[in-house]
């Protein structure tokens, strides 16, 4: 087997433990707009962008006034009501570290707003660790697609089989799967392991994964 010689990060539930943070901000979000949608619904879409999920939720397309109210509205409650409560998950630095410590080649890979993106990394204090990153502005659809890891695999300089994806929901699998790229998926973002199945491997968190880091074939 090639070695994987880079890993494309995801953040939101894999390096801190937001994914209910976000889904209680769109919850708050939606019915600032009018819209009746509970934390049922929009807990299990979440590691979706946003123009993903308010269209299956909403009907809303992320084309219109609509949306944009929306997304700054979500962003707003995020910020202000939900991110001081978001803590890294364990083990989030000491992996980071380890992994740079091997000599791979990192990149945080998300279609995040570029603010919160980098709040997040501060709360998972592994900003100073991982200066590459995907944003909003680097793709066009969000996860599901593939769009993110295509992007992070450019600014990598790495073919797809050199590289893996670390992350925490189905839509992670599916947006590397797509791009030909293997997936090592967490469950501290909240997903049961059938939903995981498409992972190579399933480890609980960052810190359960830094045992176990020998198990994968890294170079």
């Amino acid at each position: 087997m090639t070695p994987y010689r880079a890993l494309i990060l995801d953040l939101d539930g894999t390096l801190v433990d937001s994914n209910d943070a976000h889904a209680r901000a769109w919850v708050h979000a939606f019915t600032d707009e009018g819209f009746s949608v509970s934390f049922a619904q929009v807990r299990p879409l979440i590691g979706m962008g946003g123009d993903q999920l308010v269209p299956r939720l909403t009907g809303v397309g992320p084309e219109s006034e609509q949306y944009e109210r929306l997304s700054e509205a979500w962003k707003d409650h995020f910020q202000r009501g939900e991110l001081p409560t978001v803590r890294a998950q364990p083990g989030a630095r000491k992996l980071v570290e380890e992994l740079r410590r091997r000599g791979l080649d990192l990149i945080i890979g998300t279609s995040g707003d570029e603010t919160v993106v980098e709040a997040l990394l501060m709360r998972a204090d592994v900003a100073d660790l991982v200066p590459q990153r995907t944003t909003a502005p680097d793709v066009e659809d969000s996860k599901p697609a593939p769009d993110i890891v295509q992007a992070a695999l450019k600014k990598l300089g790495r073919q797809p089989g050199e590289v893996l994806m670390l992350g925490d929901t189905a839509y992670d699998i599916d947006s590397a799967g797509k791009s030909g790229v293997d997936t090592v998926a967490l469950r501290c973002g909240g997903a049961e392991d059938g939903r995981l199945a498409g992972a190579i491997k399933v480890y609980n968190d960052p810190l359960d994964l830094l045992v176990h880091l020998d198990d994968l074939a890294l170079g």
